[in-house]
């Protein structure tokens, strides 16, 4: 099978990374794939050298637009895919609208949030929704968010959740000794916080949560793995709250040294004010780790009874949700990360995700 994957950037993030996960696993099982990326340099890119990945260069201007869509309508005529699978709101409404000039035996579309825009962007969703074949979003809050706004018509959304490396995340004493080493963490218990420096995760929640854990004990620290738009002014907020020894930003890294500092930290943190899914935790929880989210888009589907949801934008909430968590007994907190995996495993590896996109992308025998 030929699958073209569409999404608008290969920049660091939740979606850009479960594309380039998807688009490995199945070229390993044989599948002809290609990445197609909308607009800015490509930051991350796929592990198999089989997956090509091509720039579209599409820009704003009208010329710019015109320029990309021919571009992508070329690329689909020379691939002949037997899949286009977009991701993201401008993919996936450029997608749809090569359907107006471009033979697409299947396109599936995939949402990454509960809030990919404002009315625009969701009318714009309606209005082409009948050039779609599959239209899915990430969770089941995340496609009730979208029925609620007019996006697409109620029972049209799949809700297909992101799938984790199990293996790749996965709890290792050895590694979590040597960047506790690396770090100089000592005996001081980490939180864990990992996601783009943007309004979405919260992060002066967070702090405000964590100014006040602070001022109690001494031998806790914050980790904040990621980098973006904010990071000067939650770097000055730290700064500002005395809190520069305690606070640290790890700034961007690569997937398996996320992995790793998950295994060094103790808990792990989830701030968002919303979300569409919620990757990282579930990452989190596949390492073994005690997590602590808002219950923000399908997090709490994902997190179920295995570790500690609260209210978004609550800092008080999350304050005692952090505390208990740490407060926990270390065989408590082993039972619960153990519980956390074993339902990752189950519910959300990689390899059963696989599986069920290669069912959405067999079309039904009329």
């Amino acid at each position: 099978m030929k699958v073209l994957f569409v999404i608008t950037s290969l920049g660091i993030g939740g979606a850009q990374h479960q594309v380039l996960d998807l688009a490995d696993r199945l070229s390993i099982k044989g599948h002809q794939i290609m990445i197609a990326y909308l607009t800015g340099p490509a930051s991350i890119t796929p592990n198999n050298p089989d997956v090509y990945v091509v720039p579209i260069g599409i820009s704003k201007s009208p010329f710019g637009f015109i320029r990309g869509y021919l571009r992508l309508r070329r690329l689909i005529i020379d691939f002949k895919p037997d899949v286009v699978h977009s991701h993201m709101v401008h993919a996936n409404l450029l997608a749809r609208l090569q359907r107006l000039t471009t033979k697409i035996p299947w396109l599936v579309c995939t949402a990454h949030n509960t809030n990919e825009g404002g009315r625009l962007r969701m009318l714009a969703y309606r209005q082409t929704d009948p050039l779609t074949d599959v239209f899915t979003n990430v969770s089941k809050e995340a496609v009730e968010a979208f029925e609620i706004k007019g996006a697409a018509p109620a029972g049209r959304m799949l809700a297909i959740y992101n799938g984790v490396d199990t293996l790749k995340f996965s709890p290792d004493g050895r590694i979590r000794d040597a960047f506790r080493e690396q770090f100089e963490a000592g005996s001081d218990k980490i939180i864990l916080a990992a996601g783009r420096l943007v309004e979405q995760k919260d992060y002066p929640n967070l702090l405000s949560a964590f100014t006040k854990i602070a001022s109690k004990t001494e031998n806790i620290k914050l980790w904040i793995i990621g980098d973006g738009p904010l990071r000067e002014s939650l770097e000055s907020r730290v700064a500002d709250l005395g809190l520069g020894k305690r606070v640290t930003f790890l700034g961007m890294r690569p997937d398996n040294e996320i992995s790793s500092l998950m295994r060094a930290a103790d808990v792990f943190v989830l701030s968002s004010a919303w979300e569409g899914f919620g990757i990282v935790v579930a990452e989190a929880m596949a390492t073994e780790k005690v997590v602590i989210a808002t219950d923000s888009g399908g997090v709490k589907e994902l997190i179920g009874d295995c570790g500690f949801l609260v209210a978004p934008k609550d800092s008080d909430a999350l304050t005692h949700a952090l505390e208990k968590a740490l407060n926990m007994p270390g065989e408590h907190a082993e039972i619960l990360g153990k519980k956390a995996r074993q339902r990752i495993i189950e519910n959300f590896s990689l390899d059963r995700v696989v599986e069920r996109w290669l069912e959405v992308y067999s079309p039904p025998r009329m």
